[in-house]
């Protein structure tokens, strides 16, 4: 009778020792699937960042977005150029979501930097604009009216077109020919350009002059000083 009891006991024992240890590897197999389910998610947030938490990936949007808005004021009001002009910008995009990709951006994620009309005071960093520019600089704005060496488009970032060539800038508020000085207030550096094409900022600087004013690793100038010399 008490070989029973004892034999009863050690059962009990044993049944409670094994549902333990499935209720234990259960758990273990549930933690360990929650965890391979939030890895992907996790590696896919660094793999791919987007511009409003990278300044590497606003500049990029930022330039993306100025090229296409400059397409598209060359189809609202084509001339005999037109064609070629946007067969460039093209390519320019093209290259500019290669480094998007090299990045970690988000690829083809567009913004623009700089407003078509700038604003009495200093507009947020990152604010876009909400017009497309003409296809050619308007005549006689505000822009374009400043004396030389005064201060013009308070508030504007400053990126990259992604276009080769000799230090140059495009502008939607200044005519080919003129003279604009391009300050980096973060690092002092700046560049002295010449306006030789349209595009949606006020001053988009080719990678040639980008590169004599850019902090290393940054696509964007968010503190830029803007001068009219000529």
């Amino acid at each position: 009778m008490s070989r029973r009891r004892t034999l009863g006991t050690k059962k009990r024992l044993a049944l409670l020792v094994t549902a333990a240890a499935v209720a234990g590897g259960g758990a273990f197999v549930l933690a360990t699937t929650s965890n391979a389910a939030q890895s992907p998610a996790q590696g896919q947030s660094a793999r791919t960042l987007s511009a409003a938490n990278s300044t590497v990936c606003q500049g990029l949007a930022t330039a993306l977005g100025n090229n296409q808005a400059f397409i598209a004021g060359q189809r609202a009001a084509p001339d005999a150029q037109s064609t070629a002009r946007i067969a460039n910008r093209e390519a320019v995009i093209d290259q500019i979501k290669v480094q998007q990709k090299a990045s970690g951006c988000v690829v083809g994620e567009s913004a623009q930097g700089s407003r078509t009309t700038q604003p009495a005071q200093s507009a947020p960093a990152g604010s876009t604009a909400t017009a497309t520019p003409p296809a050619t600089a308007p005549a006689g704005n505000a822009g374009s009216a400043a004396a030389s060496g005064t201060q013009v488009c308070k508030g504007s970032t400053v990126t990259l077109s992604g276009e080769a060539g000799a230090p140059a800038a495009s502008s939607n508020q200044f005519p080919a020919g003129t003279t604009l000085k391009v300050t980096n207030l973060d690092n002092n550096k700046s560049t002295t350009v010449r306006v030789t094409s349209v595009s949606g900022s006020c001053a988009l600087l080719n990678n040639a002059a980008f590169e004599q004013v850019r902090e290393p690793g940054k696509f964007l100038i968010r503190r830029a000083l803007i001068e009219k010399v000529g």
